[in-house]
């Protein structure tokens, strides 16, 4: 039994640590939108059977 507490503490460790990590990535890391300018040729818009 002690080691399955002792497993069960260290995945919890771990998943708390990926936690922490995706929220500090959210929410101290600025995003700045940059406009993106992409042009299709017209050939792209017709069908070809």
């Amino acid at each position: 039994m002690p080691s399955l507490f002792r497993f069960l503490v260290f995945v919890g460790l771990i998943g708390g640590l990926g936690y922490v990590t995706v929220f500090a990535l959210a929410n101290f890391v600025k995003y700045h939108p940059r406009e993106i300018v992409v042009t299709i040729p017209s050939d792209k818009f017709l069908k070809n059977r």
